[in-house]
Protein backbone atom coordinates (compact mmCIF):
# COMPACT_ATOMS: atom_id res chain seq x y z
CA UNK A 1 0.00 0.00 0.00
CA UNK A 2 3.09 2.27 0.65
CA UNK A 3 4.39 1.64 -2.66
CA UNK A 4 1.45 2.61 -3.97
CA UNK A 5 0.68 5.34 -2.40
CA UNK A 6 4.25 6.96 -3.08
CA UNK A 7 3.70 6.09 -6.92
CA UNK A 8 0.15 8.17 -7.29
CA UNK A 9 1.82 11.04 -5.46
CA UNK A 10 4.84 11.10 -7.35
CA UNK A 11 2.61 10.73 -10.66
CA UNK A 12 0.63 13.53 -9.63
CA UNK A 13 3.56 15.56 -8.78
CA UNK A 14 4.69 14.88 -12.45
CA UNK A 15 1.43 15.71 -13.85
CA UNK A 16 1.75 19.16 -11.75
CA UNK A 17 5.12 19.77 -12.95
CA UNK A 18 3.94 19.39 -17.08
CA UNK A 19 1.04 21.91 -16.16
CA UNK A 20 3.63 24.91 -16.31
CA UNK A 21 5.83 25.68 -19.40
CA UNK A 22 9.56 25.81 -17.72
CA UNK A 23 10.24 29.18 -18.20
CA UNK A 24 12.44 30.66 -21.09
CA UNK A 25 16.39 30.96 -20.48
CA UNK A 26 18.13 34.57 -20.60
CA UNK A 27 18.75 35.25 -24.69
CA UNK A 28 22.64 34.57 -25.81
CA UNK A 29 21.68 35.37 -29.60
CA UNK A 30 20.80 38.41 -30.81
CA UNK A 31 17.48 38.76 -32.78
CA UNK A 32 16.33 40.71 -35.64
CA UNK A 33 12.65 40.96 -36.96
CA UNK A 34 12.37 42.20 -40.26
CA UNK A 35 9.03 43.69 -42.50
CA UNK A 36 6.60 44.07 -39.67
CA UNK A 37 4.27 46.91 -38.93
CA UNK A 38 5.80 48.29 -35.29
CA UNK A 39 3.35 49.99 -33.26
CA UNK A 40 5.87 51.50 -31.09
CA UNK A 41 3.41 51.96 -27.97
CA UNK A 42 3.63 55.81 -27.88
CA UNK A 43 1.38 56.63 -30.94
CA UNK A 44 3.67 55.83 -33.77
CA UNK A 45 3.58 52.86 -36.12
CA UNK A 46 6.21 52.08 -38.41
CA UNK A 47 5.26 50.44 -41.39
CA UNK A 48 7.95 47.79 -42.31
CA UNK A 49 9.87 47.37 -39.29
CA UNK A 50 13.17 46.56 -38.64
CA UNK A 51 13.57 45.78 -34.59
CA UNK A 52 16.73 44.41 -33.05
CA UNK A 53 17.23 43.10 -29.90
CA UNK A 54 20.05 41.88 -27.86
CA UNK A 55 21.04 40.83 -24.55
CA UNK A 56 17.33 41.22 -23.46
CA UNK A 57 17.82 45.20 -24.79
CA UNK A 58 16.06 47.02 -27.91
CA UNK A 59 19.43 48.23 -30.08
CA UNK A 60 17.64 49.32 -33.13
CA UNK A 61 13.67 49.97 -34.11
CA UNK A 62 13.48 51.72 -36.96
CA UNK A 63 12.78 51.22 -40.88
CA UNK A 64 13.68 48.05 -42.35
CA UNK A 65 14.42 49.98 -45.60
CA UNK A 66 18.02 51.48 -43.60
CA UNK A 67 21.22 49.79 -44.50
CA UNK A 68 22.11 48.85 -41.13
CA UNK A 69 23.59 45.08 -40.58
CA UNK A 70 21.01 42.29 -39.14
CA UNK A 71 22.26 40.56 -36.56
CA UNK A 72 22.01 36.40 -35.09
CA UNK A 73 18.74 35.39 -35.78
CA UNK A 74 16.50 37.09 -38.80
CA UNK A 75 12.90 36.61 -38.56
CA UNK A 76 10.85 37.20 -41.12
CA UNK A 77 7.78 38.72 -39.85
CA UNK A 78 6.41 40.11 -43.59
CA UNK A 79 2.39 41.56 -43.12
CA UNK A 80 2.76 40.87 -39.49
CA UNK A 81 2.71 43.05 -36.37
CA UNK A 82 4.66 43.53 -33.68
CA UNK A 83 3.60 45.24 -29.88
CA UNK A 84 5.54 46.05 -26.98
CA UNK A 85 3.97 43.63 -24.27
CA UNK A 86 0.71 44.39 -23.03
CA UNK A 87 0.48 45.75 -19.21
CA UNK A 88 -2.38 44.70 -16.66
CA UNK A 89 -2.79 47.14 -13.45
CA UNK A 90 -4.08 46.33 -10.17
CA UNK A 91 -4.53 42.39 -10.59
CA UNK A 92 -4.47 40.39 -8.24
CA UNK A 93 -3.21 37.60 -10.91
CA UNK A 94 -1.21 35.10 -8.88
CA UNK A 95 -2.74 35.34 -6.07
CA UNK A 96 -6.09 33.28 -6.62
CA UNK A 97 -6.37 30.61 -8.92
CA UNK A 98 -10.21 28.87 -7.61
CA UNK A 99 -12.01 31.31 -5.92
CA UNK A 100 -14.37 28.04 -4.25
CA UNK A 101 -10.50 27.14 -2.79
CA UNK A 102 -9.90 29.20 0.12
CA UNK A 103 -6.39 27.73 0.28
CA UNK A 104 -5.43 28.62 -2.76
CA UNK A 105 -6.95 32.70 -2.27
CA UNK A 106 -4.28 34.80 -1.39
CA UNK A 107 -5.48 38.19 -2.26
CA UNK A 108 -7.19 39.55 0.97
CA UNK A 109 -5.68 39.36 4.67
CA UNK A 110 -6.99 40.16 7.54
CA UNK A 111 -7.82 43.81 9.00
CA UNK A 112 -9.00 46.38 7.79
CA UNK A 113 -5.81 49.12 7.55
CA UNK A 114 -2.77 46.94 6.60
CA UNK A 115 -0.47 48.74 4.02
CA UNK A 116 2.21 46.63 5.03
CA UNK A 117 1.31 43.47 3.97
CA UNK A 118 3.36 42.83 0.73
CA UNK A 119 1.25 41.37 -2.30
CA UNK A 120 4.54 40.01 -3.59
CA UNK A 121 5.20 37.38 -1.65
CA UNK A 122 2.28 35.40 -2.25
CA UNK A 123 2.43 35.45 -6.37
CA UNK A 124 2.60 32.04 -7.63
CA UNK A 125 4.36 32.89 -10.70
CA UNK A 126 3.33 29.00 -11.81
CA UNK A 127 -0.47 30.08 -11.45
CA UNK A 128 -2.59 28.38 -14.94
CA UNK A 129 -4.13 31.73 -14.71
CA UNK A 130 -1.36 34.04 -15.02
CA UNK A 131 -0.04 31.19 -17.81
CA UNK A 132 -3.01 32.00 -20.02
CA UNK A 133 -2.20 35.86 -20.25
CA UNK A 134 0.65 35.56 -22.50
CA UNK A 135 -1.07 34.02 -25.63
CA UNK A 136 -2.74 37.22 -25.75
CA UNK A 137 -0.04 39.43 -25.56
CA UNK A 138 -0.18 40.22 -21.70
CA UNK A 139 3.25 39.93 -20.54
CA UNK A 140 3.21 41.90 -17.71
CA UNK A 141 1.05 43.17 -14.30
CA UNK A 142 1.16 44.85 -11.13
CA UNK A 143 -0.07 42.35 -9.08
CA UNK A 144 -2.10 43.94 -6.13
CA UNK A 145 -4.49 43.39 -2.84
CA UNK A 146 -7.76 43.62 -2.20
CA UNK A 147 -10.06 44.39 0.71
CA UNK A 148 -10.63 46.18 3.62
CA UNK A 149 -9.95 50.18 3.89
CA UNK A 150 -5.65 49.81 2.88
CA UNK A 151 -5.24 46.54 1.43
CA UNK A 152 -1.05 46.34 1.23
CA UNK A 153 1.25 46.97 -1.07
CA UNK A 154 1.48 45.72 -5.28
CA UNK A 155 4.68 44.85 -6.65
CA UNK A 156 5.16 44.76 -10.56
CA UNK A 157 5.91 41.32 -12.35
CA UNK A 158 6.65 39.30 -15.40
CA UNK A 159 5.14 36.49 -16.81
CA UNK A 160 7.50 33.68 -17.74
CA UNK A 161 9.31 32.76 -13.81
CA UNK A 162 10.22 30.30 -11.63
CA UNK A 163 9.20 32.20 -8.33
CA UNK A 164 8.26 35.58 -7.58
CA UNK A 165 12.04 37.05 -7.06
CA UNK A 166 12.38 36.12 -10.84
CA UNK A 167 9.12 37.35 -11.56
CA UNK A 168 9.49 41.22 -10.10
CA UNK A 169 10.12 43.87 -11.61
CA UNK A 170 9.75 46.57 -9.25
CA UNK A 171 8.56 45.25 -5.65
CA UNK A 172 6.37 47.27 -3.48
CA UNK A 173 5.90 50.28 -5.74
CA UNK A 174 2.56 51.54 -4.27
CA UNK A 175 -0.14 50.61 -1.43
CA UNK A 176 -4.15 50.37 -2.26
CA UNK A 177 -6.56 52.18 -0.20
CA UNK A 178 -10.38 51.48 -0.86
CA UNK A 179 -11.95 54.81 -0.71
CA UNK A 180 -15.24 54.15 1.22
CA UNK A 181 -18.14 55.21 -0.19
CA UNK A 182 -21.06 58.43 0.10
CA UNK A 183 -24.42 56.56 -1.28
CA UNK A 184 -24.44 52.72 -0.42
CA UNK A 185 -26.79 50.09 -2.21
CA UNK A 186 -29.66 48.39 0.54
CA UNK A 187 -28.75 45.19 2.30
CA UNK A 188 -31.25 43.17 0.83
CA UNK A 189 -30.81 40.27 2.90
CA UNK A 190 -31.36 42.50 5.91
CA UNK A 191 -34.96 43.32 4.21
CA UNK A 192 -33.66 46.89 2.94
CA UNK A 193 -34.42 47.69 -0.57
CA UNK A 194 -31.97 47.78 -3.22
CA UNK A 195 -31.85 51.37 -4.06
CA UNK A 196 -28.67 53.31 -2.90
CA UNK A 197 -29.28 55.33 -0.14
CA UNK A 198 -26.82 57.68 1.72
CA UNK A 199 -23.87 55.97 3.83
CA UNK A 200 -24.38 57.37 7.59
CA UNK A 201 -21.16 55.88 8.08
CA UNK A 202 -18.80 57.91 5.58
CA UNK A 203 -17.62 60.41 6.99
CA UNK A 204 -16.75 58.48 10.19
CA UNK A 205 -14.57 56.42 7.58
CA UNK A 206 -12.91 59.37 5.91
CA UNK A 207 -11.75 60.58 9.49
CA UNK A 208 -10.62 56.95 10.06
CA UNK A 209 -7.97 57.23 7.16
CA UNK A 210 -7.13 60.89 7.74
CA UNK A 211 -6.33 60.16 11.49
CA UNK A 212 -4.06 56.56 10.14
CA UNK A 213 -2.49 58.89 7.39
CA UNK A 214 -1.59 61.64 9.98
CA UNK A 215 -0.11 59.04 12.86
CA UNK A 216 1.94 57.62 10.15
CA UNK A 217 3.65 60.68 9.30
CA UNK A 218 3.92 61.70 12.40
CA UNK A 219 5.64 58.44 13.21
CA UNK A 220 7.97 59.29 9.77
CA UNK A 221 9.51 62.56 11.82
CA UNK A 222 9.89 61.02 15.00
CA UNK A 223 13.07 59.13 16.54
CA UNK A 224 11.10 56.52 18.52
CA UNK A 225 12.87 53.09 18.31
CA UNK A 226 9.34 51.09 18.95
CA UNK A 227 8.58 49.21 14.78
CA UNK A 228 4.92 50.23 13.78
CA UNK A 229 4.81 47.87 10.47
CA UNK A 230 1.81 49.47 8.95
CA UNK A 231 3.19 53.13 9.50
CA UNK A 232 6.50 52.12 8.84
CA UNK A 233 5.12 51.17 5.54
CA UNK A 234 3.22 54.64 4.18
CA UNK A 235 6.58 56.21 4.31
CA UNK A 236 7.42 56.00 0.71
CA UNK A 237 3.89 57.57 0.05
CA UNK A 238 4.70 61.10 1.93
CA UNK A 239 8.37 60.90 0.65
CA UNK A 240 7.17 60.14 -3.17
CA UNK A 241 9.09 56.61 -4.07
CA UNK A 242 5.43 54.80 -3.65
CA UNK A 243 2.33 55.38 -5.12
CA UNK A 244 -0.86 55.96 -3.54
CA UNK A 245 -3.34 54.04 -5.54
CA UNK A 246 -6.92 54.96 -4.65
CA UNK A 247 -10.13 53.50 -5.88
CA UNK A 248 -12.92 55.41 -6.23
CA UNK A 249 -15.64 55.92 -8.83
CA UNK A 250 -18.15 58.50 -7.84
CA UNK A 251 -17.91 62.58 -8.53
CA UNK A 252 -17.36 63.10 -4.92
CA UNK A 253 -15.89 60.32 -3.38
CA UNK A 254 -12.98 61.59 -6.31
CA UNK A 255 -13.00 64.74 -4.87
CA UNK A 256 -12.62 63.87 -1.22
CA UNK A 257 -9.56 61.31 -1.94
CA UNK A 258 -7.60 63.39 -3.92
CA UNK A 259 -8.43 66.71 -1.56
CA UNK A 260 -7.71 64.34 1.87
CA UNK A 261 -4.30 61.88 0.71
CA UNK A 262 -3.07 65.34 -0.72
CA UNK A 263 -3.71 67.39 2.18
CA UNK A 264 -2.38 64.38 4.18
CA UNK A 265 1.20 64.05 2.54
CA UNK A 266 0.27 62.02 -0.08
CA UNK A 267 3.06 62.92 -3.54
CA UNK A 268 2.20 60.71 -5.52
CA UNK A 269 -1.77 59.59 -6.42
CA UNK A 270 -3.17 57.75 -9.04
CA UNK A 271 -7.07 56.92 -9.75
CA UNK A 272 -8.13 53.70 -10.10
CA UNK A 273 -11.42 52.70 -11.38
CA UNK A 274 -13.39 56.58 -12.15
CA UNK A 275 -16.46 55.81 -13.36
CA UNK A 276 -17.39 59.58 -13.27
CA UNK A 277 -13.93 60.86 -13.56
CA UNK A 278 -15.16 62.07 -16.94
CA UNK A 279 -17.16 64.86 -14.99
CA UNK A 280 -14.28 66.44 -13.30
CA UNK A 281 -11.41 66.39 -15.78
CA UNK A 282 -10.10 69.86 -15.03
CA UNK A 283 -10.03 69.12 -11.25
CA UNK A 284 -8.13 65.81 -11.85
CA UNK A 285 -5.87 67.77 -14.65
CA UNK A 286 -5.60 70.45 -11.96
CA UNK A 287 -3.90 67.56 -9.81
CA UNK A 288 -1.73 65.78 -11.97
CA UNK A 289 -3.73 62.54 -11.23
CA UNK A 290 -3.69 59.88 -13.77
CA UNK A 291 -6.51 57.05 -14.32
CA UNK A 292 -6.73 53.51 -14.35
CA UNK A 293 -10.15 53.40 -15.75
CA UNK A 294 -12.73 50.11 -15.10
CA UNK A 295 -13.92 47.45 -16.70
CA UNK A 296 -14.92 48.93 -20.29
CA UNK A 297 -17.03 46.13 -21.10
CA UNK A 298 -19.96 46.59 -18.86
CA UNK A 299 -23.56 47.91 -18.41
CA UNK A 300 -24.05 51.60 -17.44
CA UNK A 301 -24.48 51.77 -13.23
CA UNK A 302 -27.34 54.04 -13.22
CA UNK A 303 -30.65 54.30 -15.54
CA UNK A 304 -30.33 57.58 -16.84
CA UNK A 305 -26.79 57.34 -18.14
CA UNK A 306 -25.95 56.57 -21.83
CA UNK A 307 -25.40 53.04 -22.23
CA UNK A 308 -22.10 53.42 -24.27
CA UNK A 309 -20.42 55.09 -21.09
CA UNK A 310 -18.37 52.69 -20.10
CA UNK A 311 -17.37 51.80 -23.77
CA UNK A 312 -16.70 55.64 -24.23
CA UNK A 313 -15.40 56.01 -20.84
CA UNK A 314 -11.32 56.02 -21.35
CA UNK A 315 -12.13 58.02 -24.58
CA UNK A 316 -13.69 61.02 -22.45
CA UNK A 317 -10.76 60.40 -20.40
CA UNK A 318 -8.06 61.25 -22.52
CA UNK A 319 -10.43 63.74 -24.51
CA UNK A 320 -10.17 65.75 -21.20
CA UNK A 321 -6.24 65.94 -21.26
CA UNK A 322 -5.77 62.87 -18.66
CA UNK A 323 -3.20 60.01 -18.29
CA UNK A 324 -5.09 57.25 -19.25
CA UNK A 325 -4.62 53.11 -18.80
CA UNK A 326 -6.89 50.69 -18.31
CA UNK A 327 -7.54 48.85 -15.62
CA UNK A 328 -10.29 46.07 -15.74
CA UNK A 329 -12.08 46.35 -12.80
CA UNK A 330 -14.81 43.92 -11.70
CA UNK A 331 -13.52 41.43 -14.48
CA UNK A 332 -12.45 38.30 -12.96
CA UNK A 333 -8.73 37.38 -13.63
CA UNK A 334 -9.09 34.94 -16.86
CA UNK A 335 -11.00 38.08 -18.33
CA UNK A 336 -7.52 39.62 -17.30
CA UNK A 337 -6.01 38.06 -20.84
CA UNK A 338 -8.90 39.89 -23.03
CA UNK A 339 -7.38 43.17 -22.30
CA UNK A 340 -6.29 44.10 -25.87
CA UNK A 341 -9.78 43.51 -26.92
CA UNK A 342 -11.01 46.30 -24.56
CA UNK A 343 -8.60 49.00 -25.65
CA UNK A 344 -9.50 47.71 -29.53
CA UNK A 345 -13.23 48.68 -28.52
CA UNK A 346 -12.08 51.80 -27.17
CA UNK A 347 -10.60 52.06 -30.47
CA UNK A 348 -13.74 52.19 -31.92
CA UNK A 349 -15.24 54.88 -30.00
CA UNK A 350 -13.59 57.14 -32.18
CA UNK A 351 -9.84 56.73 -30.24
CA UNK A 352 -6.98 56.72 -32.65
CA UNK A 353 -6.23 53.29 -32.98
CA UNK A 354 -2.27 53.76 -31.72
CA UNK A 355 -3.95 56.01 -29.08
CA UNK A 356 -5.96 52.94 -27.88
CA UNK A 357 -3.08 50.85 -27.66
CA UNK A 358 -1.26 53.47 -25.48
CA UNK A 359 -4.19 52.57 -23.01
CA UNK A 360 -2.36 49.06 -21.81
CA UNK A 361 1.65 50.10 -22.94
CA UNK A 362 3.28 53.14 -22.56
CA UNK A 363 0.74 55.11 -20.68
CA UNK A 364 0.40 52.32 -18.44
CA UNK A 365 3.69 52.07 -17.99
CA UNK A 366 4.20 55.93 -17.36
CA UNK A 367 1.22 55.47 -14.26
CA UNK A 368 3.42 52.63 -12.85
CA UNK A 369 6.45 53.78 -13.09
CA UNK A 370 8.72 51.45 -15.14
CA UNK A 371 8.51 53.68 -18.23
CA UNK A 372 11.99 53.71 -18.45
CA UNK A 373 12.06 49.81 -19.47
CA UNK A 374 8.82 48.63 -20.83
CA UNK A 375 5.70 50.05 -22.50
CA UNK A 376 7.39 50.97 -25.48
CA UNK A 377 9.54 50.02 -28.23
CA UNK A 378 12.42 51.96 -27.76
CA UNK A 379 15.96 51.64 -28.03
CA UNK A 380 17.60 50.77 -24.68
CA UNK A 381 14.10 49.72 -23.04
CA UNK A 382 13.27 45.94 -22.73
CA UNK A 383 12.49 44.02 -25.27
CA UNK A 384 9.34 42.55 -23.84
CA UNK A 385 7.19 42.56 -26.92
CA UNK A 386 5.25 40.06 -29.27
CA UNK A 387 4.59 38.97 -33.07
CA UNK A 388 1.04 39.03 -34.08
CA UNK A 389 -0.48 37.35 -37.17
CA UNK A 390 -2.64 40.71 -37.54
CA UNK A 391 -4.08 43.52 -35.30
CA UNK A 392 -3.69 42.08 -31.98
CA UNK A 393 -6.60 44.71 -30.48
CA UNK A 394 -8.98 42.82 -32.62
CA UNK A 395 -9.82 38.98 -31.19
CA UNK A 396 -9.31 37.48 -34.92
CA UNK A 397 -5.89 39.04 -35.28
CA UNK A 398 -4.77 38.54 -32.22
CA UNK A 399 -2.81 35.28 -32.83
CA UNK A 400 0.84 35.47 -31.85
CA UNK A 401 3.46 33.76 -33.38
CA UNK A 402 6.20 34.54 -31.19
CA UNK A 403 6.80 36.43 -28.04
CA UNK A 404 9.57 37.98 -25.53
CA UNK A 405 9.70 39.05 -22.32
CA UNK A 406 13.06 40.58 -21.61
CA UNK A 407 14.65 38.66 -24.98
CA UNK A 408 14.04 35.60 -23.92
CA UNK A 409 11.75 33.93 -26.42
CA UNK A 410 9.06 32.84 -24.76
CA UNK A 411 6.39 29.57 -24.93
CA UNK A 412 2.93 30.60 -25.51
CA UNK A 413 1.49 26.79 -24.71
CA UNK A 414 -0.82 26.84 -21.97
CA UNK A 415 -3.42 24.39 -20.06
CA UNK A 416 -6.28 26.10 -22.78
CA UNK A 417 -4.05 26.19 -25.84
CA UNK A 418 -3.60 22.12 -24.89
CA UNK A 419 -7.35 21.81 -24.93
CA UNK A 420 -7.80 24.10 -27.72
CA UNK A 421 -5.84 21.48 -30.01
CA UNK A 422 -7.47 18.67 -28.26
CA UNK A 423 -10.69 19.58 -28.90
CA UNK A 424 -9.80 21.06 -32.41
CA UNK A 425 -8.97 17.53 -33.54
CA UNK A 426 -11.35 15.89 -32.33
CA UNK A 427 -13.93 18.23 -34.49
CA UNK A 428 -11.71 17.95 -37.55
CA UNK A 429 -11.94 14.63 -37.47
CA UNK A 430 -15.66 14.04 -37.49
Amino acid sequence: MKTKLFSIIAFAFFIGLQAQQTPAPAQTEAITIEGATAHLGNGELIENSLVIFENGKLTFVGSATNKIARKGKVVNAGGKHIYPGFIAPAKTLGLIEINAVRASNDQDEIGDIIPHVRSIIAYNAESKVVESMRPNGVLLGQIAPTGGRISGTSSIVQFDAWNWEDAAIKTDDGVHLNWPRSFRQGRWWMGEDRGYRPNKEYQKQLDDVVSFMKNAMAYGKSTTKEVNPAFAAMQGIFNGTQKLYIYADGEKEIIDAVNTTKANGAKEVVLVGGYHAYKITDFLKKNNIPVLVQFTHNNPVFDDEDYDLPFKLPKLLVDGGLLVGIQNTNASNFQTRNLPFYAGQVGQQGLDKEKALQLITGNTAEILGIADDYGTLEVGKSATLFISEGDALDMRGNQLTHAFIDGRNISLETHQTKLWKRYLGKYEGE
